[in-house]
């Protein structure tokens, strides 16, 4: 892999394509784009429903595999590993917030976080020490034993972005993280994100909220699976 060099590319989409074909029709989710990422930005891909964003996220996330072009991480053209190796990738160098947390209802904030590392199989006290430091980091150290259900959406969603963190991805990929929340939390959250790329994480944001993007390094912006805006 590339050497881990803030600035430095880490991800870069080549002619990237995905068709569905719907009967006897074909819908080009995403058409032909070129996307070039660097170390440590935090890009925001925008765009109306329909638009492609979260297709193209997915494929970047190694979730989907584009139809034709090239995606690199570090180097690596994802697009022709096995699904095994996808397995990892995704396992080790990249996070995922979602904006329905996807939090496993019947497991502790501190059992959620913990979750991603037991696929990697570190050890259990390592998880536990590692879960409780991010729930703290993030003003979630009273609430470390509470079931998603007994949280806000707010907490929810940070206990969601400490979960993306617990196996130190590059990149984190965030669909409409805040599109559950009210503005007050929803600024507290992509605030969170931007610190998290000034520390050296790679963040991409996919969001229909302009004022939310505005906190990105440069946005992206989706119309019928193009970019709009070079």
């Amino acid at each position: 892999m590339a050497e881990n060099k803030k600035g430095s590319t880490v991800i870069e989409l080549k002619g990237v394509t995905k068709y569905y074909r719907l009967g006897d029709s074909v819908v080009k989710a995403v058409d032909g784009i070129d996307v070039k990422i660097n170390r440590g930005d935090f890009v925001a891909i925008v765009g109306p429903s329909g638009s492609g964003k979260s297709t193209a996220m997915n494929m970047v996330g190694a979730l989907d595999i584009a139809t034709k072009g090239d995606i690199f991480l570090d180097g690596v053209n994802i697009e022709h590993l096995p699904e095994s190796v996808l397995a990892q990738i995704r396992g080790k160098k990249i996070g995922f917030i979602f904006q329905t947390f996807n939090l496993v209802p019947t497991l502790t904030a501190l059992e959620n976080v913990m979750l991603p590392m037991m696929f990697q199989r570190v050890p259990l006290k390592e998880r536990q020490a590692r879960a409780t430091q991010l729930l703290e980091e993030i003003g979630m150290g009273p609430r470390l034993n509470h079931l998603p259900r007994e949280l806000s959406g707010g907490e929810r969603q940070r206990v969601a972005i400490a979960r993306a963190l617990a196996n130190d991805p590059e990149v984190i990929l965030a669909d409409e993280p805040t599109g559950n929340l009210d503005s007050k939390r929803g600024e507290e959250v992509v605030e969170m994100l931007k610190k998290l790329s000034r520390e050296g994480k790679t963040i991409i944001m996919v969001t229909h909220d302009m004022e939310k993007a505005r906190y990105a390094d440069k946005v992206y912006r989706l119309k019928d699976g193009k970019i709009v805006n070079k």
